[in-house]
């Protein structure tokens, strides 16, 4: 199986690539149009701003290229928010491939006795998840999240937490999926994740 891990200019590949190693298996990094439209299963990882990143993407025809993909693609944090529709993180349209948009979490209102730290950093429980992509995962295992922006709730929404309100966490849509989380740092139900993802 070819594995492709789409490069960009967002950081976080070589974290996804190291724990793909840990399950054993091999991945490239590329971001070469043949060679991720080639590939069997393909990750879009990301840490890193929204609107410089989809600028990277459009000038190198990246954006059409993902958004036509047919085999299984995982986008992971800012990489699932990017195949998102829009983004208030620099006010930039997504690619559109899940219907809902992301906004800040320091856009929402806050109890002032107890108010929440922006990025949201940590551990946090997912329910509701609704996919083979968390086969043999519980109910409410806890995984690890770095983050500002969020997807709101929609009909593509396969997992959910809260973080001063719920969110949508998960998201599949045809052969797109996309977490939140980091599924590299969340220790042994996350390399089960990633395992489940390459066995769709």
């Amino acid at each position: 199986m070819k594995t492709v891990i789409i490069k960009y200019n967002a950081g976080n590949t070589q974290s996804v690539l190291y724990a793909l190693e840990r399950i054993g298996t091999a991945a490239i990094v590329s971001d070469d149009i043949e060679t991720i439209q080639s590939a069997d299963r393909v990750i879009f990882p990301g840490v890193g701003e929204a609107s410089t990143a989809m600028a990277y993407l459009r000038e190198r025809a990246l954006d059409k290229v993902i958004a036509q993909l047919e085999q299984p693609v995982l986008g992971i944090c800012l990489g699932m928010q990017l195949m998102c529709t829009h983004t208030t993180e620099g006010n930039v349209d997504c690619l559109g491939i899940f219907n809902t948009p992301v906004k800040n979490f320091g856009d929402l209102p806050q109890k002032e006795e107890h108010p929440l730290k922006v990025p949201q950093i940590g551990w946090n429980k997912v329910y509701d998840m609704q996919s083979p992509l968390f086969k043999n995962i519980p109910n409410e295992t806890y995984f690890y999240f770095v983050h500002s922006y969020y997807a709101e709730i929609c009909e593509d929404t396969i997992g959910v937490t809260k973080y001063i309100q719920p969110y949508t966490v998960a998201l599949n849509r045809n052969n797109f999926y996309g977490v939140q989380f980091h599924p590299e740092k969340s220790a042994d139900y996350g390399e089960l994740l990633l395992k489940n993802f390459l066995d769709l």
